[in-house]
């Protein structure tokens, strides 16, 4: 018998579950909230599983319950890399043990729980970016999602990439410096060849960790990073039009870089900001809440 149903948001930055008590009919009643650390498929999936399990595992604690059985839990799974159909059955496969699974990619999930199941559009600025739309006739639409870094416009991956092309020539004397420069230099190990290593070893996750900073320094006035967020701004301004060409849908700006975006943008792109209902994790507790009611669930 399902007791619990749990909403998952697994992204290239960090894992944050839903755990909500299951009631009749599959309806429920949410008691939780948990976290943990990356969980994005292309880490792999064995990895992804146990960010899950450990968020799992932290939202129960915060319940104040001890948690039961896997085959007494169903999960719902917005995750980021889910695009991707060897990486999304992989996951699947290594599923260790709930007894109902369903999984979509994290775009999505963001959608339903930003709008709560309405029509509406949103774009997901985190590590990486997607945008999605739902229309009044349950027509979806999506753009991004390509993944870093042939894609992910506008997103944290992105924002750090043109960090780090700016401080390379800055070094080079290609560019005249600034503060930005300097801080970024001195992160990344302060020389050439340390700055190589970096990138050596470097990821989606690690490029977002310079997001902040490029924000910071923005708000600052830094002429570098105001250049690299009106950049940022005019691809979510272009993923907002092709999303939703008439301006006719509520649009929510999600993740942890969509309120620094936001100055950044078109007027005629931010009259159609709305705040989010839910998050991402909320949206995958709905998402699997409904496919258990129609019987969709796997």
């Amino acid at each position: 018998m399902i007791t619990y149903l749990i909403g998952v948001d697994g992204g290239g930055s960090g894992t944050r579950v839903r755990l909500a008590r299951c009631t009749p009919g599959f309806d429920y009643t949410e008691l939780a909230e948990g976290a943990a650390g990356p969980s994005a498929l292309s880490q792999g999936f064995e990895a992804a599983w146990d960010a899950i399990g450990a968020a799992v595992a932290q939202a129960f604690q915060n319940a104040g319950l001890e948690p039961p059985p896997r085959a007494d839990l169903a999960i719902g799974l917005g995750m980021a890399g889910a695009h991707n159909q060897r990486w999304a059955q992989a996951f699947i496969e290594a599923n260790p043990g709930y007894t109902f699974c369903t999984l979509n990619n994290d775009g999505y999930t963001t959608l339903i729980g930003a709008h709560g199941g309405q029509p509406g559009a949103v774009i997901a600025l985190g590590t990486g970016s997607v945008g999605q739309a739902l229309l009044a006739d349950g027509t979806q639409r999506e753009v991004g999602g390509w993944g870093f870094p042939s894609g992910d416009e506008g997103s944290g991956a992105w924002i750090g990439m043109a960090a780090i092309n700016y401080i390379q020539q800055t070094l080079d004397g290609r560019l005249e410096g600034g503060p930005m420069a300097d801080e970024i230099v001195a992160l990344c190990g302060g020389t050439r060849h340390a700055i190589q290593d970096w990138l050596a070893g470097a990821t989606a996750t690690r490029f977002a960790t310079l997001a902040p900073l490029v924000v910071r320094h923005a708000e600052a006035e830094d002429e570098a990073a105001c250049e690299i967020m009106a950049s940022a701004g005019y691809e979510v301004d272009l993923m907002a039009a092709a999303l939703d060409p008439e301006y006719a849908l509520p649009l929510a700006l999600c993740g942890g870089l969509g309120a620094a975006v936001a100055p950044w943008l078109d007027a005629e792109t931010v009259e159609l900001i709305v705040p989010a209902q839910g998050d991402s994790a909320a949206g995958a507790l709905r998402m699997i809440a409904t496919q258990l009611q129609t019987g969709a669930a796997q």
